[in-house]
């Protein structure tokens, strides 16, 4: 996934980077988590089965109890990690390690790692799809996705994306669909055979990162660096609405029961739009943040949305063009 990439609103955000008030949303910060460390952080996942969130963090994954919120372990000696993918059913879970072109295998009740195997280059997000039984890594480097067969263990295949892929999400029909940064399209893939189905443009919407699902009535989120979540229908590739949202965001959600698509956003907004019907949305409320909270998860049974960020100064020049305060890293939770 992809760091703020400009500091210039800094100064002007960091003012304005409060805990969010109840507003129309109903959202407010429900609670602020520090989790300490230096390193910079990506995905966030939820393993809803074992309460646990996981937090790629630098060369580690935070694992914080996603009830009380406290530190319920850590899984440590990997390399540059990404994001999570658990597979309950077969009690194993995934992450990519960016720095080591390999995903760590572990138990997600002991959270003990238990292998590691090779994939492409610069492996970013990971999905488990239940249909075919694969996870699929989304490599940056090498602009494809490595298939995965989850009780073996072993690689199936390699699926050219021709180009370099972002978040992605499965519709637990046999389908994945994935964000391509920088050709600004979703790829629809077929799990069981293993192949890219389709291509859908994005625009107006450029560079998406972040990604969600209404299964029911079949709608994709797709956020884009250039202000926009592009609504797209899943069954024809037709961009249905375009919706205003924050700067710099690098995920989505979608909370089913309440039919609110959620972004953040790096300068410090979560975006809350409602599905009045599956082709009209409205901006409910943005949220004030803080800045640097650009990933999200939820929680749907409880209405909960995840984010994390730290104390963030300006680094220019450098990738990414800030610097983190050491120990300042923190989850923060939302409610109603």
């Amino acid at each position: 996934m992809k760091p703020l990439r400009y500091c210039a609103l800094f100064f002007a955000l960091l003012a304005g980077a409060v805990a969010a008030q109840a507003g129309q949303s109903g959202y407010r910060l429900l609670k602020s988590v520090t989790l300490g460390g230096d390193t910079f952080w990506d995905a966030i996942t939820l393993d809803a089965p074992n309460h646990h969130l996981f937090l790629t963090h630098g060369n580690h994954v935070v694992v914080v109890d996603s009830r009380t919120y406290e530190v319920a372990g850590d899984i440590v000696d990997l390399q540059g990690v990404h994001q999570v993918a658990v597979a309950d059913r077969f009690d194993r879970g995934f992450v990519t390690e960016g720095g080591a072109d390999a995903v760590a295998v572990f138990d997600p009740k002991t959270l003990k790692v238990t292998g590691s195997i090779a994939v492409g280059k610069r492996p970013d997000g990971v999905v488990f799809d239940p249909a075919s039984r694969r996870v699929f890594t989304f490599n940056a480097g090498s602009k494809d996705s490595t298939v995965i067969d989850v009780a073996s263990s072993t690689v199936d295949g390699t699926i050219p994306l021709g180009g370099k892929p972002e978040f992605a999400v499965a519709d637990g029909s046999g389908h994945i669909y994935d964000n391509i940064e920088d050709t600004s399209e979703i790829a629809k893939i077929d799990t069981k055979t293993m192949e890219v189905v389709a291509r859908w443009p994005l625009a107006p919407c450029t560079e998406p990162s972040g990604i969600a699902l209404d299964r029911h009535h079949q709608r994709l989120f797709a956020a884009c660096s250039n202000g926009l979540m592009a609504v797209v229908n899943a069954k024809t590739g037709k961009v249905v609405a375009t919706v205003p949202i924050g700067k710099h965001p690098d995920g989505a959600a979608f909370d089913a029961q309440l039919h609110d698509a959620i972004v953040p956003a790096g300068e410090g907004k979560l975006t809350i739009v409602h599905e009045d019907t599956p082709n009209k949305y409205t901006v409910v409320e943005t949220v004030p943040t803080q800045f640097g909270a650009r990933t999200i998860e939820i929680d749907p049974a409880a209405h909960r949305v995840f984010t994390a960020t730290a104390d963030l100064t300006p680094d220019p020049g450098n990738r990414p063009p800030y610097k983190m305060t050491p120990g300042s890293f923190r989850l923060l939770v939302y409610g109603r």
